[in-house]
Formats: structure tokens, sequence, C-alpha cells
């Protein structure tokens, strides 16, 4: 099966029980560890990283035998400029993390699905991109 690279906001929702999106996220994430490999890349790792008090419980939390740390391809680092640029020309906010933009560009270069709640912006910037996300 194709892999899953997942998205930092289902994470953060299943380790903080988020009480709208940890119930959702917790079966997503289940089901793809199921069928597939799931991936990370530092960005996603970064983002997670900030709810957790020390590296240890971060690498307890995402232990690498379950998540396949992958570097972000320079094809990627490219795309994701390019769908930034986009999403500033049509009047997006300076404050719009780019890191958004990388992972979907991950997942596009690497032609890997994407397990995100985040369906709108993937879904504009990334239109072939194959999402598991809410209503799909």
């Amino acid at each position: 099966m194709t892999p899953v690279i997942v998205d930092s906001n289902v994470l953060l929702d299943v380790v903080t029980a988020d009480p709208t999106w940890g119930a959702w996220s917790s079966r997503s994430l289940e089901r793809a560890a199921d069928e597939s490999i799931l991936v990370i890349n530092a960005l996603i790792y970064a983002e997670v990283s900030i709810g957790f008090a020390s590296i240890e419980a971060l690498e307890e939390a995402l232990p690498p035998d379950l998540y396949r740390r992958e570097h972000l391809p320079y094809e990627a680092a490219f795309l994701a400029g390019k769908a930034f640029l986009r999403y500033r020309e049509a009047g997006g906010a300076r404050r719009s993390p780019l890191p958004d933009f990388y992972v979907g560009a991950h997942a596009a270069v690497a032609g890997y699905r994407l397990l995100t709640r985040d369906r709108a912006r993937y879904r504009t910037y990334f239109p072939t991109l194959e999402l598991i996300a809410p209503d799909t």
C-alpha cells in the first residue's frame, strides 16, 4: 500500500486527546497504520515537539519503528515554494505556515497519501494529492 505522511494536526489531536478531532484522528491513524507505512519528516517532528517537555517523551510518542523518518526532497522544496507563491498571490496572509506547503509537496513529490484534517489548503494547492481527511 502507498505510504502515508501523517500531518502534525492529526498527531497532535491524538496526543492531546482533542475533544473535537481526537476520535477521528485516532481512528484514521490506526487505519492508516494497519494498511501502510506511516511517514513523518523533520517539519512534522518539530511541530509535534511543541507538546513535549523532552525529546525522550517525543520519541516515545513517535517511535521510529512506527513512523518512518524521511528527509524533505529538494523537489518538494521547489514545489512548496511555488504553491506558497500561488497562495500569497491569491491574497493569503504572510503568517500562514510555509511548513504546511512543504508537507503537501513532500507527499506529492514522493507519490504518498496524506493523512490530515486540513483538506481545503491541500486540495487547493496540491489537487492531485490523495488525501485521507474528514469526509473522504
